[in-house]
């Protein structure tokens, strides 16, 4: 078995969670260990990384993410991300980490309004994270977005991550993912963007995987 192989990677499933398998098939491709973890049975201290997968989590009631952050795996979540385990929130997980107070600021329903779905250009700003250290700064590659609650609202200061090119639902700043230390939320769907046989827009979210794989590994 090798050394990366033996990384745990949790993919964190709500009720309403509709992208777990395909941010496991991304971490397949790099030689990480995913593993689907329903919500009521995920535990702090038990994994390496935590991925929060995009999708509906509690069918968007009240806000998208509002229900799930409050959850009890928030909790044990939040104790993750206080010891320093990488933190990615992807679409819906980028929302639960908001509503959760884990990232600052808000997602909202998108200007104009509607559900976007289409690739996207991004640039990638933040390469001190978990997820971005091996991107050059201001990289840019195409990620798929996917999202009527997109559009990122500040509350104070926050670090962009991630910036759109062109602005698909009215972000503040362009922002399409917000970092802090160990923890990031990304709009934009990096597992869908690994894999050149069935990206037509290539690759651009490889890197994110792989940067997780050599953070672990380190």
């Amino acid at each position: 078995m090798s050394e990366s192989s033996m990384h745990r990677v949790a993919i964190l499933k709500f009720p309403g969670t509709n992208c777990e398998y395909d941010v496991l098939r991304a971490l397949e491709i790099v030689g990480l260990r995913g593993e689907v973890v329903w919500h009521r049975d995920y535990r702090s201290g038990t994994y390496d990384a935590i991925v929060i997968a995009g999708g509906f989590s509690y069918g968007d009631y009240l806000r998208a993410g509002a229900i799930a952050a409050q959850t009890s795996a928030v909790g044990h979540l939040r104790e993750d991300a206080d010891s320093g385990v990488p933190v990615l929130g992807i679409c819906n997980g980028f929302q639960v980490l908001t509503e959760a107070g884990l990232l600052p600021g808000a997602l909202v329903p998108n200007d104009p309004p509607g559900f976007v779905c289409k690739w996207v250009r991004v640039s990638v700003l933040d390469v001190k994270t978990p997820f971005t250290h091996l991107y050059e700064p201001g990289e840019v590659v195409y990620m798929p977005v996917a999202h009527a609650e997109g559009r990122y609202i500040p509350t104070g200061p926050y670090t962009r991550a991630v910036a759109y090119i062109d602005n698909p639902n009215g972000s503040h700043g362009n922002t399409a993912g917000v970092s802090r230390g160990n923890i990031l939320g990304l709009m934009p769907h990096p597992e869908r963007a690994v894999d050149r046989d069935v990206s037509r827009n290539g690759t651009g979210g490889l890197k994110l995987w792989l940067s997780l794989k050599l953070w672990l590994k380190e």
